[in-house]
């Protein structure tokens, strides 16, 4: 697999994208930087236009005038902030609803605001360009749970295949019979038959109950990162999970922490429904994205940023950027250690491992605006929790890991990190051994990459060769020559300096 080293100095832009659902009507502020997509500002009123309307076929009159209200502070904010690239969608409850026209209109006229009312099959195209630009290549369905319906699309690589709207929200469905409901959504999931037929064993859920339910079993497992995106469950887990919220009070759910008391009472129907579909679909475990319609609107107007690079690699620049002294060491990094981990056994698989050091080379100058006496701690807070994408959570804790080893040498973390249950003895090991490799090059550049260039490593028949040509030679002091000898120690090597 390619790397390139360094990408050209990214544009950086803001887009606002407003999504009108059943539930809630949410405003996002975006920066795109490059292939980057970072949420800034994010805002949200759960207005409930969609109650009822199964029943009564319009909008609820309470909910239009929440909407209403929330629409217009945001085009207020949006103003104050200067955001003129704007990008509003409405889904399923303005789009079934006789009134739905007339919101619209008033909108409009109230507001200010055009907003563009989508289908269903292209509600679920835009939230799978979602994903995909935050997982990077996937083969599977996403499926984009709203409060009227459920959008199911199959993905291939960065492909967007065919989409299906089905009329599954908890709104449509109701929630007070799990056992009449459970008929209807095997009913409704032969719809989709040939979007599920033989797409892959990963199903990637989106939309907030499905995210209240991930927090559920979080808690239940006592998991020790508490990140919704990318997290993920076996098909046996989601069983397990679904058929404990079956059993639980509205009360009960809400002393979940972070539980929402919205969100409390569909939990149920939202747990029968993805234990049903992995079954119908035969999915072997499921990943929860935080990425969805939203992103998946500004893909839709710029869609490199789902075709081109990695969104782990390009959230990883961007990170960086604004904390880094040089921005080109990283990349200047990325290469100059390559030869210190030939041979090395693979950790995630040769790929994989390729991708990881890549990313922690270009976050190894993330604390440089942090206070020393907690710079270990605070770059590896930021980078277990930093919103790029691309990344599962032991990946993630692996790169946490070897940033703390960057600034913390051979200082383990305490016992009681809970981040550490991610990774077996192995990983922790080879976490180490990237954190000091990125340590060594740090201390002997100065953190310049031109004085990188006069270094090189190699390894050879049990030997960790340092070689200092030129001008070099002077810059070779008594630190840098320790945190060699540290490195060629954890790798099992013998050091030599020439």
């Amino acid at each position: 697999m390619k790397i390139e080293a360094q990408a050209p100095e990214p544009d950086v832009r803001d887009v606002a994208v407003i999504d009108v659902g059943s539930n809630s009507v949410r405003l996002v502020q975006f920066r795109v930087e490059g292939r980057a997509l970072w949420p800034v500002f994010n805002e949200k009123t759960m207005a409930g236009l969609g109650k009822g309307a199964p029943e009564t076929g319009r909008l609820n009159p309470e909910g239009v005038e929440a909407a209403i209200r929330a629409l217009k502070r945001f085009a207020i904010l949006l103003d104050a902030r200067g955001v003129s690239e704007r990008r509003a969608v409405a889904t399923a409850a303005v789009r079934i609803c006789e009134d739905g026209p007339a919101f619209i209109k008033r909108v409009r006229k109230e507001a200010g605001m055009e907003i563009e009312v989508l289908s269903g099959e292209e509600e679920g195209r835009r939230s799978a360009l979602g994903v995909l630009a935050g997982v990077g290549s996937a083969k599977g369905v996403t499926g984009d749970l709203g409060g009227s319906s459920l959008e199911l699309t199959r993905l291939s690589g960065r492909e967007v295949g065919e989409a299906v709207s089905l009329p599954l929200g908890p709104l449509s469905v109701g929630l007070d019979d799990l056992k009449k409901a459970k008929s209807v959504i095997d009913a409704q999931l032969e719809q989709a038959a040939c979007v599920l037929a033989g797409s892959g064993s990963v199903f990637y859920a989106v939309g907030g109950s499905w995210r209240a339910f991930a927090q559920m079993a979080m808690s239940l497992d006592d998991y020790p990162l508490r990140l919704l995106h990318q997290y993920e469950m076996s098909a046996a887990k989601v069983v397990r999970a679904a058929d404990f919220a079956a059993q639980q009070s509205e009360a009960s759910l809400l002393a979940i922490p972070g539980m929402s008391a919205k969100r409390a009472p569909m939990l149920p129907y939202a747990a029968l429904l993805l234990k049903r579909l992995m079954k119908r679909g035969g999915f072997k475990r499921v990943v929860f994205s935080a990425n969805g319609l939203r992103e998946g609107v500004v893909c839709a107007a710029a869609p490199e940023l789902v075709s081109e690079g990695d969104p782990l690699l390009s959230g990883a620049d961007a990170l960086a950027r604004g904390a880094a002294v040089e921005r080109a060491l990283g990349p200047a990094l990325q290469d100059w250690i390559r030869p210190a981990f030939k041979g090395e056994a693979d950790v995630f698989g040769a790929e994989r491992d390729q991708v990881l050091r890549a990313a922690a080379a270009r976050l190894t100058d993330i604390g440089a605006r942090m206070h020393p006496d907690h710079r270990a701690d605070l770059a590896f807070m930021q980078t277990l929790y930093a919103p790029f994408g691309g990344v599962t959570h032991p990946e993630r804790a692996f790169l946490a890991m070897a940033i703390h080893h960057r600034y913390a040498g051979r200082k383990l973390r305490p016992d009681t990190c809970d981040a550490m249950r991610l990774l077996d003895e192995s990983q922790r090991e080879a976490a180490m051994k990237l954190g000091l490799a990125l340590r060594l090059g740090a201390a002997l550049s100065g953190r310049s990459a031109r004085v990188l260039s006069g270094f090189k490593l190699t390894r050879k028949d049990g030997v960790l060769v340092l070689k200092a040509g030129g001008s070099a030679e002077a810059l070779v002091v008594e630190r840098g020559l320790q945190r060699f000898e540290q490195l060629a120690e954890v790798l099992s090597l013998t050091p030599e300096v020439r």
